[in-house]
């Protein structure tokens, strides 16, 4: 498509102007979570099937499909939005489509089922606003995902996309538009919170030329995806926000550090950059600015080390992604030992926010310490899973019972888990603590990017953080002693605990390893690596000694520390255990009381989830 080029601030509102002119705002249009998410649920089929139908019934130009990005309510993909009226339909399959077009698009009424409907009160939730997972949100980076569709940059442009830039190049120096961002305070929200306009001012100031700039996007938390839906759904907010900070820090290359397990963010965030190279938003003399500016995409190799500043650069470099000693700043030698300023995604994506509304309103949400709005992906034994976007202050309770509704089956609210595999566990006694920086950090776990992991009654503490430290273990560069060998002997001795070979002074040894990482590692993965196990035994210090002393696990987790038993008086004798049990270790007739064979027996637990009496008993 041929599109004219933006020489100006003007052209740019007047192309505004025109996108919207041609919209009819009254004309129905059908918004279709297309997100990795939605599509893993069947949004593919469900998009070719609203085609199909609207072409049979002949309204194929009377309705318009548009095939957005993630809205965050993942768990009920695949998502459908009804506008102009934004009915709000869940769970949606090929088969419901015929019915959502004659009874919505045709007879403008409601499909019922398809409704959010509150497990309390059975009413039911027609608006977004309405549904109280969103209602509790504060969306103000991913509340556009819905409405634009990523491979399209005239929707971005219609919502307002690119008028900060518009402001920032002419109207802006760059030391002001530093001024502006280090006065919002803008922490950063890849996990250390440093602050952003101090950054982008070292790498301004730093000796040595080119300067560059480079979007973060290699997510490696489990379960994290925060990164991922904005360069899924919206590629152009994080694009302006990095312009305007290479304007800022005199940068004219920049780099989108994607993690290879991305492909739609690739894929959308490449036409998005070839899309605003042909309105001349990217390349030379941006809106006449005389600022020349391009960016490329790296594909990461998918290690988690990966996202830590150093590694990421030495990746960039072609080679191997591990981390350097921090005596110097990559702000200062970072990428081919030039000034280098690394952001991540939703870091950038504020940028046009600060820009366009100004710091006082920026300052204005959140806390002391920590300005803005925060994305978590809010994940575990919640009833509500998917993205959340809140203001800073907002507690821990409010997010996993206002938004996340609360534990699924009545379970009692254990613990949370916050930062990724080097953040900590939160027990219940803190649930109301405000959600910043500084007081996660107070209580022996961090922001990260963005991880929040709810944990019920029935979740063993020891095994969480064996599993964390399972995981850092594999994604260790191994470059030094501390971590590589930390890692490795605290594995082995959670391990232990975890099948029974637990010792005395194994849990005086943990911290001592732990101390050791977080004072001699030598970098950010080594120093935080310990935070699972070191709030796990602070917390919960009577379940680590029921595995080492009693040889129990309290929460019916760790195999080698539970057994499984029928209770006689509640057997009724139906069979079902029996003909479930895949090692045939259960032995009883019908209606006589069952028995299991205690050496076969592989705990599996599917005795236990087939009875229906309660009658199999873990002990």
């Amino acid at each position: 498509m041929n599109r004219r080029k933006i020489k100006s601030p003007s052209d740019l509102e007047k192309l505004r102007q025109e996108i919207l002119a041609k919209r009819d705002p009254k004309k129905p249009r059908i918004a279709i979570c297309a997100g990795t998410g939605c599509l893993a649920l069947g949004a593919r089929k469900v998009i070719t099937t609203f085609k199909e139908e609207l072409k049979k019934r002949g309204l194929e130009n009377e309705v318009e499909i548009r095939e957005t990005g993630c809205p965050g309510f993942c768990e009920k993909g695949t998502i459908v939005v009804i506008y102009p009226e934004g009915i709000y339909y869940l769970q949606v399959q090929p088969g419901d489509v015929p019915e959502i077009v004659e009874k919505t698009l045709v007879e403008k009424k409601h499909v019922e089922r398809l409704l959010y409907t509150d497990p309390t009160t059975n009413e039911k939730a027609i608006h977004e606003d309405e549904i109280p997972f969103y209602k509790h949100q504060m969306r103000l980076l991913i509340g556009n995902n819905i409405k634009v569709d990523p491979k399209n940059i005239d929707d971005y442009i219609a919502l307002g996309g690119y008028r900060a830039l518009a402001k920032a190049l002419p109207e802006m120096t760059p030391e002001e538009v530093i001024e502006e961002v280090k006065r919002a305070n803008l922490r950063g929200r890849g996990g250390g919170g440093f602050p952003a306009g101090r950054k982008w001012e070292t790498t301004r100031n730093a000796p040595g030329e080119p300067k560059y700039v480079i979007v973060n996007c290699d997510e490696g938390d489990p379960g994290a995806f925060m990164n991922r839906a904005l360069m899924e759904g919206n590629p152009h907010s994080v694009i302006e926000g990095l312009i305007i900070g290479a304007y800022a820090i005199g940068s004219h290359e920049g780099f989108i550090y994607v993690r290879d397990e991305y492909p739609l963010a690739v894929e959308n965030t490449g036409i998005a950059l070839e899309q605003a190279r042909e309105y001349g938003l990217l390349g030379r003399d941006i809106m006449g600015s005389g600022f020349d500016f391009d960016v490329k995409i790296f594909r990461g190799a998918g290690a988690f080390i990966s996202g830590e500043s150093s590694a990421l650069m030495s990746s960039l470099e072609g080679k191997v992604g591990a981390p350097k000693p921090k005596y110097v700043h990559t702000s200062i030698k970072g990428l081919w030992n030039k000034p280098s300023n690394l952001n991540n995604v939703e870091t950038w994506a504020n940028i046009p926010l600060i820009i366009n509304k100004g710091a006082r309103w920026f300052t204005s949400i959140g806390t002391e310490g920590s300005k803005g709005t925060k994305i978590f992906a809010l994940v575990g034994k919640v009833n509500n899973t998917g993205l959340v976007e809140v203001p800073f202050g907002i507690t821990l309770r409010e997010i996993i019972y206002n938004i996340g509704g609360g534990i699924p089956n009545n379970k009692k609210f254990k613990a949370v888990q916050t930062g990724g595999p080097s953040g900590g566990c939160i027990p219940e006694r803190f649930i109301d603590t405000a959600v910043d920086f500084d007081e996660l950090t107070k209580l022996g776990s961090m922001m990260g990017s963005g991880g929040m992991i709810v944990m019920d009654e029935d979740t063993c503490m020891v095994d969480v953080a064996r599993y964390f430290i399972d995981f850092l273990v594999d994604e260790s560069c191994g470059r030094c002693v501390p971590c590589r060998e930390g890692l490795e002997r605290m594995s082995e001795i959670l391990n232990d605990i975890c099948e029974g070979r637990g010792k005395e002074g194994d849990i005086e040894l943990l911290e001592e390893l732990s101390e050791v990482m977080k004072d001699t590692s030598m970098c950010g993965l080594g120093r935080t690596a310990p935070n699972p196990v070191l709030t796990t035994i602070h917390y919960f210090r009577d379940e680590y000694d029921a595995h080492i002393k009693e040889k129990k696990c309290p929460a019916h987790v760790c195999k080698a520390l539970i057994e499984y038993y029928i209770d006689a008086e509640k057997c009724t004798g139906c069979l079902a255990c029996l003909k479930a049990c895949p090692e045939g270790a259960i032995a009883g007739e019908k209606e006589r009381v069952h028995v299991i064979n205690r050496e076969k027996c592989s705990k599996c637990g599917i005795c236990y989830d087939t009875c229906k009496f309660g009658a199999v008993i873990i002990s």
